[in-house]
């Protein structure tokens, strides 16, 4: 196998990645995760026959490395809709894919079959496959944050950043009382009695942030952690 035929199975595995991003939207999970399933299956004989072909791991160039980001973004993809059934995540991974396939189309790195010394380790293909993955993750989870912000749905379920609302005021007071403590304790007083004090001050605050503000005026009605009502 040689870098002339990327172009036949890119084609093919982009259309399968499409045709399953497409049946995410349509809600059709079973059609959508096979698809990608078959297009992830067509680009990794690819990437094996490379191997075999260059009798090593294809993973020294650039582009090589770039073919495994090609294959791991739609993987990252797949897994993501299949635990959060994120419809679009197999849209913009399948774009960022086709997007790093044309790189490669326009501008193949190829280089002799061997190795230099330092990468002749049982290592080497281990090493490079796993942070292309995480680098996989990683571009998935930036999406993820542009969509977000995009859609300004990140805080939907929190109400605004901060709103002084009664339970988030507590929350903070307790978090900074228990600051005080651990300060006191880690800064070799050798008088502990004020620090032992605090961390009972603490709980106290711990405990009306807990459920002490359900019973506050300023809570009733307004607050949006104040589940009694």
């Amino acid at each position: 196998m040689t870098w002339d035929y990327l172009i036949y199975f890119a084609v093919v595995a982009v259309a399968l990645w499409t045709s399953g991003a497409w049946a995410a939207f349509k809600e059709k999970h079973v059609a959508a995760t096979s698809l990608t399933v078959a297009g992830l299956v067509g680009f990794a004989v690819f990437i094996a026959s490379m191997w075999a072909s260059l009798e090593r791991p294809p993973l020294r160039t650039m582009g090589e490395t770039r073919l495994w980001y090609s294959f791991f973004l739609p993987l990252v993809g797949l897994v993501t809709y299949v635990r959060w059934r994120y419809k679009w995540i197999l849209s913009f991974s399948t774009l960022l894919s086709a997007v790093f396939i044309c790189i490669n189309l326009l501008k193949p790195e190829i280089h002799n079959k061997t190795l230099m010394p330092a990468l002749q380790s049982p290592w080497f293909a281990p090493h490079v496959i796993v942070y292309m993955f995480a680098y996989a993750m990683l571009g998935a989870a930036t999406l993820t944050a542009v969509y977000l912000l995009v859609r300004k749905r990140a805080k939907e379920a929190w109400g605004h950043y901060w709103a002084w609302d009664p339970k988030e005021t507590w929350a903070a007071i307790t978090w900074f009382s228990y600051l005080v403590y651990i300060h006191l304790r880690t800064s070799g007083n050798p008088k502990p009695t004020k620090a032992l004090i605090i961390l009972i001050v603490c709980f106290v605050f711990l405990q009306m942030c807990w459920w002490g503000i359900n019973y506050l005026p300023a809570a009733q009605g307004s607050s949006v952690h104040t589940y009694n009502s």
